[in-house]
């Protein structure tokens, strides 16, 4: 009897928490952020349109790895994108571009 009794608030209190719905939980959702971006290839020339929807200043930078040994792989400048704004980033290789993309860093 004096088990039950010393367990008793214990066992009220988990079965409080295993017995509330799952929508009375609350819900941590990370904040929206990151630009959507658009790339094009035309030969040796990257362009990419960046546009940023949500509230947060998105830093963008182009980086492009090109197809030749010799030809020099690029790091754009980084550029900042404000809430509702489209940036244009462009670079290029000397020959083919093997690939290029876009990364994103909170300011």
């Amino acid at each position: 009897m004096r088990l039950f009794r010393a367990l008793a608030p214990v066992t009220a209190a988990v079965a409080l928490v295993l017995g509330t719905p799952h929508e009375a939980l609350p819900h941590e959702y990370p904040d929206p952020f990151g630009a959507e971006c658009r790339i094009a290839v035309d030969g040796s020339h990257v362009v990419a349109h960046c546009h940023n929807p949500y509230a947060d200043i998105d830093r963008v930078t182009l980086h492009i790895e090109c197809a030749r040994w010799w030809d020099l792989d690029t790091d754009g400048t980084p550029v900042d994108t404000g809430p509702a704004l489209t940036v244009r980033l462009t670079g290029r290789c000397w020959m083919e571009v093997d690939r290029a993309w876009v990364t994103h860093e909170k300011v």
